[in-house]
């Protein structure tokens, strides 16, 4: 890939807005695709997105701001997208240029609801993407973090390694240290499963099981997550790597996870609906737990066991009592 590659961001969220911040520490300039006109128009005013990581400022001479998706995807060489999976393939329907050449990385940590697939398989199979042109960027990483330089990390994975390793050196800065992988689909799998187990530790919160509690449930968790994905694509990695166990360590237990908000919440008697109206920002663990016991349960002889998921999923979707449920679970931990 040319040095003189072009970057461009789709996504105007907290962690597309990390992202922006992490490319602008070293190229001159980006494409950062909003549907937002009035945050567009704010950022080019004020410097700053003003619904997400508003202390984050940005200098605009890097920045080409655009409503416009098409002219994103058509000036970039590398594509990163950071658009919450549940809205995933209504701003690609919007598509009229080609995405054939591109590079492609998803920040994104869900799946693909109408297709049922994680986003790397969804460029795959549906835009006919190559393997070695799709990536993954995930964490363990907080945009709320990013956003104040704290030290930080990712886990850049592609199959292509010399993509990763030019999208790693793009987004490393003194706060900002990156690592590369191959298991592009086990580490998107886990993006996805960690976000499910968040909820899961913020429902055990609302009911008021405490820090021992806890450390049994991610204990539980990292080796389910384990399980799922070795049923899904088997191939040889650590499981206690930081992109999977750290990345659910970080999501299960931090003030900043929306995941874990969102479930804390449901642990304390809201609704689905009105938990979600509360939030500011996507859960996407809530569709993430539907996808993800709905693909185990296609497995039939083969299923991963998945006390949590199942859990999560008949809170979520079947509106089964959070405190029954998570009594049932307790026997099932270990």
């Amino acid at each position: 890939m040319n040095r003189d590659a072009k970057f461009a961001v789709l996504g105007g969220g907290s962690w597309a807005t990390a992202i922006a911040k992490m490319l602008c520490e070293n190229v001159d300039q980006i494409y950062w695709y909003m549907r937002n006109e009035a945050a567009i128009e704010h950022i080019r005013k004020e410097d700053h997105n003003p619904n997400y990581l508003s202390s984050v400022e940005f200098n605009n001479n890097q920045l080409q701001l655009t409503s416009n998706i098409n002219e994103a995807v058509q000036n970039a060489d590398y594509l990163v997208f950071v658009i919450p999976s549940a809205f995933l393939k209504t701003e690609l329907d919007r598509l009229t240029v080609p995405l054939e050449g591109k590079v492609i990385f998803s920040a994104i940590k869900g799946i693909v609801p109408e297709t049922s697939l994680i986003v790397g398989e969804h460029f795959h199979k549906i835009y006919n993407i190559p393997f070695e042109n799709i990536g993954v960027i995930t964490g363990p990483c907080h945009a709320e973090e990013v956003a104040l330089e704290r030290l930080s990390y990712l886990t850049i994975a592609c199959a292509n390694e010399n993509h990763a390793n030019f999208l790693a050196n793009h987004l490393s800065s003194h706060y900002i240290k990156c690592k590369t992988s191959e298991d592009v689909i086990g580490t998107e799998y886990a993006a996805m499963l960690k976000n499910i187990y968040a909820i899961a530790a913020g429902i055990a919160h609302g009911l008021g099981y405490g820090d021992n509690f806890q450390s049994v449930l991610m204990s539980n968790a990292i080796r389910e997550m384990k399980r799922f994905i070795k049923k899904t694509h088997k191939m040889k990695r650590n499981i206690n790597d930081s992109a999977y166990l750290g990345d659910l360590l970080v999501t299960g237990y931090s003030v900043f996870s929306r995941n874990r908000m969102f479930g804390n919440m449901i642990g304390k008697g809201y609704t689905v609906r009105s938990a979600q109206m509360e939030m500011n920002m996507v859960a996407e663990g809530y569709y993430a737990a539907k996808s993800a016991y709905k693909i185990n349960e296609a497995k039939e002889n083969h299923k991963a066991k998945t006390p949590i998921i199942d859990a999560v999923y008949q809170m979520l979707y079947k509106q089964k009592d959070p405190k029954s449920i998570f009594t049932k679970l307790t026997d099932k931990l270990d």
